[in-house]
């Protein structure tokens, strides 16, 4: 059995590292649920362990499969987001169940009297705002990770030049 990954975050620079665990992760729009009542928003993820080969450069331009790394792998990781008062939602629609989004990363705002809002930037243009008050997360890992012979990639400007 592996280790498997298990943080929360308390502020925004701990939000910071779950965004940094989280990028590549891919979500189906149908595992992503508001609990109103609760002011929480739950998702489960597909994760790639970037864990795995912390020292692996980014790949270089037209690289698709990057660079050789002994252990590429995947794994589910649950994701809770408590004190979540609004949920806003950009490039997405609600009726596309089937849809997957692939997390690129997350900006934190941080205001007065701990007001703060998450924003999960998705490939395509797609965005989930979360605000509240003193936003805290959890993550899980969830079950054993799996095998996967490719790395998450995306192209730089100069690539698409």
């Amino acid at each position: 059995m592996t280790s498997r990954l298990k943080l929360r975050a308390e502020d925004g620079d701990d939000l910071k590292v779950i965004a940094a665990c989280l990028q590549d992760a891919l979500i189906p729009l149908s595992d992503i649920h508001y609990v109103d009542g609760e002011r929480r928003l739950i998702m489960v993820a597909n994760r790639f362990r970037w864990e795995n080969c912390p020292d692996l450069p980014e790949a270089p331009p037209g690289d698709a499969d990057g660079l050789e790394c002994s252990n590429y792998e995947r794994v589910n990781c649950g994701i809770l987001f408590d004190n979540v008062t609004a949920v806003r939602r950009r490039g997405l629609d609600q009726r596309d169940r089937g849809r997957i989004l692939e997390l690129l990363t997350m900006n934190i705002e941080t205001g007065d009297n701990g007001r703060m809002a998450v924003t999960m930037l998705f490939a395509g243009g797609a965005a989930i705002r979360l605000e509240g008050a003193n936003i805290k997360c959890r993550i899980s890992d969830i079950g054993e990770p799996w095998p996967t012979q490719f790395r998450p990639n995306h192209p730089t400007d100069d690539a698409t030049a």
